[in-house]
C-alpha cells in the first residue's frame, strides 16, 4: 500500500524531510530520473513507461507537450496524465505522484487547438512585459488541464550569434530584455493566485554565443562577460520564482554545464542563491561521455553530473537509476548528496499540491485548451509585436481594394507561423494564416487571390504568382523561414541537412528572392512580410521594396494579427529586439559591443552599420520625442537614475510609440559596451495627444562588472540616449 497516497480536496501539510528518510536507496534515485513516451531513436510505449514508474519508481515522465510524443489532443492527454499518476500513486510503495514536464515555451504548442503565442523574439518586440505575464498564465492554466505540471521554460538566453537556431526562443539580445521578459514569465507560470506549474529558466548559463553559431557549440567568454550579459535573466528568473534551472549543452570555458560544480554549485547556489531543483536537458548527462569527452560512460556521467549539482536526469530512464544506486554502494557517491536532490523534487511536488490531488477532469481539458480568451490573448500579443521596418506610404493598404495577390511560402501555413517546438501538422481551424486573416478583412468587393509562387526552396509555380500580380493592384508576399528547432532540424520536416534555414546562411533562399525580384519587377506595391525565426539580411528587399513588415513567429492568431496591420486596423508598435544585419559577414552586430580603438583611423574600417538596428520600428501615425530629462543630474554611487522622456503623437492617427534607454559610461576602469540598454516604456497616444514618460534606471546598471561578478558604480559621468536625444547624470562619491 503507498505510503503517501492523496488524500482527495483537502490539503495536508507534508514533511519532505519526513518523506525522504521513508524510502529506499532504490526508491530515492528513481525519483531523481525520468523517462518520455513517444518515439527518438527507440520507442518508450506508456505501458512501458508505466512498468518503468512501478518497477524502478521513476519520478518523471514527459509523455506529451514535447516534440516525440504520438500524444496531442487535449482529452487524450489528460487521460494519459492520469492514468500514470494513478500508477505512481496507487501501484507504488511510496505512493509519490509524478512531475510531468512539457515544453511549453510559447503556449502548450504542442497540444492541438491551443492558444500558441509569439516566439520569444515576437514578444520582447512588444516591449510590454505583462504580455509575457498573460502568456505564462494561460500556458500554466492550459497546462493543468492536460495535467502538465513543469514547463520546460521560460529561455532566459542572450542572443549574440543570430546564425543560432535557436534565437527564436529567446527575448533577443538585449540583457534588459530577456531579463524582464523572462522574469515575466516566470511570474505568469508560477503565479499563486492562478493555475500554478514550474517554471525551468534555461539554459544556465550561456547558450547564446556557441561558437559559428552552431547549435550547442562551445562557449568563451570572460568571466566579466559572463556576469555583465548572461546571468542577468537567470538572477531575475530565479528572484521572481522559477522552481527549476536547466543547464546548457555547451561548454563554457571549456566546463560543460551539466557536469560543472563552478557552474551549478559555486555559482548558481552559492552566488545566485537557487534552492529550487537542477534538471537535466535531455540528452545533457550522456553528451559528457558521448561528444565533451570528460567522462568515461553513463556511470561516469551519472557520478559527475549529480556531484556538481544536478538533481535530475530527466530522460535518464532505469539505466541511470541503477548506476547511480551502484555509485552510492560503492562509496563513489554520498548518498545525503542523494537525499538532497530528492528533497528538492519531493517539496516541489508538494508546492504544487500533487500529493493532495494529482488527476485532471478529462472533460474539462478540450474546453480549456485554446479557449477564446486564452487565444484573444495570444492575439493581442502578435498585434503587439508586429514591427513595421519599412514604409513608403504603400502601408497600410484600403480594405476595399479592388485586387490583392497573397504570395509565398508562408502566406498560407499554419505550420510555419507557429514555428518550432508547437505541433507539426496543426488543424486547420487551429489558427488563423496570413491568406486567411487577409479574407477576413478585406471588403466583399475585393479579389484575393492566391498563387505561393514559391517554397522555402523550392519553385512553385512562380510565373503564376508574377501574372496575379501583374493584374493585382497589391501583392503581399509572405517569405522567410519554415518550423524548425535546435540545429535547424529534424529533416523529415525541415528538409535535408545544409539547406535553408541553415546557420551558414542568413540571406533569404534563391526561390524566395527569385520570386519577389520578379513580383516586384511587375510595378505592383509589393509589401514583404517576414514570417521567421532569425533576423534575416533582407539588404535588396531593404533598398527595393517600399514596404517590410517584421512578424517573427507570430503563433496561432498570427495571421489575424498580420492582416489587421497591413490593412491600418491595427497600428505597428513593435520595435526590434535584435539587430537585423545586412549579411553573415557583417557579424557580430548586436548593439552593445565592447569599445575598441582603430589603430590606423577610422577610415580603414568599413562601416558595418546594420540593415536595421536594434529598436528599429515604424508606425502609421508620427511620434516626436520632445524633451527627455535627467531628474537629479548629480547623484551618489547608490542612488538609482530617474529619466523622463516626453513622447508626442504629431500624426494623423491613434499610436503606441515605445522608447528605449541605452546608457554610455563616459570613464570607466574596465572596458564597456558602447551602448547599454538600461530602460524602456511605452506610451499609447491619441492624434495630438502627449505625455511624459517617468523611466527608473536600477542602480546596478550604471555598475562596472568585475570579472568575478562584483558590481562598482564608479565616481564619474554617463551620458543616457534616447533616440536623438542624450542627457548626463554624474556620480560623485561623497554625495
Amino acid at each position: 500500500m503507498a505510503r503517501h497516497r492523496v488524500d482527495g480536496p483537502e490539503r495536508t501539510v507534508r514533511d519532505p524531510d519526513a518523506i525522504v528518510d521513508e524510502l529506499t536507496l532504490a526508491e530515492k534515485v528513481g525519483q531523481l530520473v525520468g523517462t518520455w513516451v513517444g518515439s527518438m531513436g527507440e520507442d518508450v510505449t506508456l505501458e512501458d513507461a508505466k512498468t518503468m514508474i512501478g518497477e524502478d519508481d521513476l519520478g518523471i515522465v514527459a509523455a506529451f507537450g514535447i516534440g516525440v510524443s504520438w500524444f496531442h489532443d487535449p482529452a487524450r492527454l489528460a487521460q494519459v496524465a492520469n492514468e500514470l499518476q494513478r500508477t505512481a500513486v496507487e501501484e507504488t510503495d511510496h505512493g509519490i505522484p509524478l512531475l510531468l514536464p512539457v515544453d511549453a515555451v510559447h503556449g502548450h504548442g504542442y497540444v492541438d487547438h491551443a492558444a500558441v503565442f509569439p516566439h520569444g523574439l515576437g514578444l520582447a518586440a512588444t516591449r510590454d512585459p505583462t504580455l509575457a505575464r498573460t502568456m505564462g498564465r494561460v500556458t500554466a492554466t492550459e497546462m493543468r488541464a492536460t495535467g502538465a505540471t513543469v514547463d520546460y521554460g521560460p529561455t532566459g538566453d542572450v542572443v549574440r550569434d543570430p546564425r543560432w537556431g535557436r534565437t527564436f526562443e529567446t527575448f533577443g539580445e538585449s540583457p534588459l530584455l530577456c531579463r524582464r521578459f523572462a522574469a515575466s514569465t516566470v511570474r505568469g507560470l508560477e503565479a499563486e493566485d492562478g493555475d500554478r506549474v514550474a517554471a525551468t529558466i534555461k539554459h544556465f548559463p550561456a547558450y547564446g554565443d556557441p561558437t559559428g553559431g552552431e547549435d550547442t557549440g562551445a562557449v568563451e567568454c570572460g568571466p566579466a562577460t559572463l556576469h555583465r550579459d548572461y546571468l542577468p535573466p537567470f538572477e531575475a528568473a530565479i528572484e521572481a520564482g522559477a522552481s527549476l534551472v536547466m543547464p546548457c549543452y555547451n561548454a563554457v570555458n571549456g566546463d560543460p554545464a551539466h557536469g560543472s560544480e563552478y557552474l551549478l554549485t559555486e555559482l548558481l547556489r552559492e552566488r545566485l542563491g537557487f534552492d529550487g531543483a537542477v534538471v537535466s536537458d535531455w540528452g545533457g548527462v550522456d553528451h559528457l561521455h558521448e561528444d565533451h569527452g570528460v567522462t568515461t560512460d553513463r556511470r561516469d556521467s551519472a557520478r559527475r553530473t549529480i556531484t556538481a549539482g544536478l538533481d535530475a536526469i530527466s530522460i535518464g530512464g532505469r539505466e541511470y537509476a541503477t548506476h547511480l544506486q551502484d555509485l552510492v554502494e560503492r562509496g563513489e557517491l554520498r548518498e545525503q548528496r542523494i537525499d538532497e536532490a530528492v528533497r528538492r523534487l519531493v517539496s516541489l511536488k508538494i508546492d504544487l499540491g500533487l500529493f493532495d490531488d494529482p488527476y485532471v477532469d478529462v472533460d474539462a481539458a478540450p474546453e480549456t485548451v485554446g479557449a477564446d480568451d486564452h487565444r484573444d490573448a495570444a492575439l493581442e500579443a502578435a498585434r503587439t509585436s508586429q514591427t513595421l521596418l519599412k514604409n513608403e506610404g504603400v502601408l497600410p493598404l484600403e480594405s476595399d481594394i479592388d485586387e490583392l495577390l497573397v504570395a509565398g511560402p508562408n502566406a498560407d501555413s499554419l505550420r510555419n507561423q507557429l514555428g518550432g517546438w508547437s505541433v507539426q501538422d496543426p488543424d486547420p481551424d487551429a489558427g488563423t494564416t496570413l491568406l486567411e486573416g487577409v479574407e477576413s478583412v478585406v471588403d466583399e468587393g475585393t479579389t484575393v487571390r492566391h498563387e505561393r509562387g514559391a517554397g522555402i526552396t523550392g519553385p512553385d509555380d512562380v510565373d503564376a504568382a508574377v501574372e496575379a500580380a501583374a493584374d493585382a493592384d497589391a501583392a503581399v508576399v509572405a517569405l522567410g523561414e519554415n518550423w524548425y528547432y535546435h540545429e535547424f532540424g529534424p529533416q523529415e520536416v525541415t528538409g535535408a541537412t545544409g539547406e535553408f534555414p541553415t546557420r551558414t546562411e542568413l540571406g533569404l533562399p534563391d526561390a524566395q528572392r527569385t520570386l519577389l525580384e520578379r513580383i516586384q519587377a511587375t510595378g505592383t506595391p509589393t509589401v514583404l512580410v517576414l514570417i521567421t525565426g532569425r533576423p534575416l539580411a533582407i539588404e535588396w528587399a531593404a533598398d527595393e521594396l517600399p514596404a517590410i513588415l517584421m512578424s517573427y513567429y507570430p503563433g496561432s492568431e498570427g495571421g489575424t494579427a498580420i492582416a489587421e496591420t497591413l490593412f491600418g486596423e491595427h497600428n505597428p508598435s513593435g520595435r526590434l529586439p535584435i539587430t537585423v544585419p545586412r549579411s553573415a559577414g557583417h557579424l557580430p552586430a548586436h548593439f552593445d559591443q565592447l569599445a575598441h580603438p582603430r589603430p590606423i583611423g577610422d577610415d580603414e574600417h568599413p562601416p558595418s552599420d546594420p540593415l536595421f538596428e536594434f529598436g528599429h520600428g515604424l508606425s502609421y501615425t508620427e511620434f516626436d520625442i520632445r524633451e527627455f530629462d535627467v531628474e537629479e543630474p548629480t547623484i551618489g554611487p547608490g542612488d538609482d537614475v530617474a529619466v523622463s522622456a516626453t513622447v508626442a503623437n504629431v500624426g494623423d492617427r491613434a499610436g503606441r510609440r515605445a522608447v528605449d534607454i541605452f546608457l554610455r559610461d563616459d570613464v570607466a576602469s574596465r572596458v564597456r559596451p558602447v551602448r547599454e540598454h538600461v530602460a524602456f516604456d511605452a506610451a499609447t497616444l491619441e492624434a495630438g495627444e502627449s505625455t511624459s514618460l517617468e523611466l527608473a534606471i536600477p542602480n546596478r546598471a550604471l555598475a562596472v562588472t568585475a570579472p568575478d561578478g562584483r558590481r562598482t558604480v564608479e565616481p564619474g559621468t554617463f551620458t543616457l540616449f534616447c533616440d536623438e536625444h542624450s542627457a548626463t547624470v554624474e556620480v560623485v562619491s561623497d554625495r
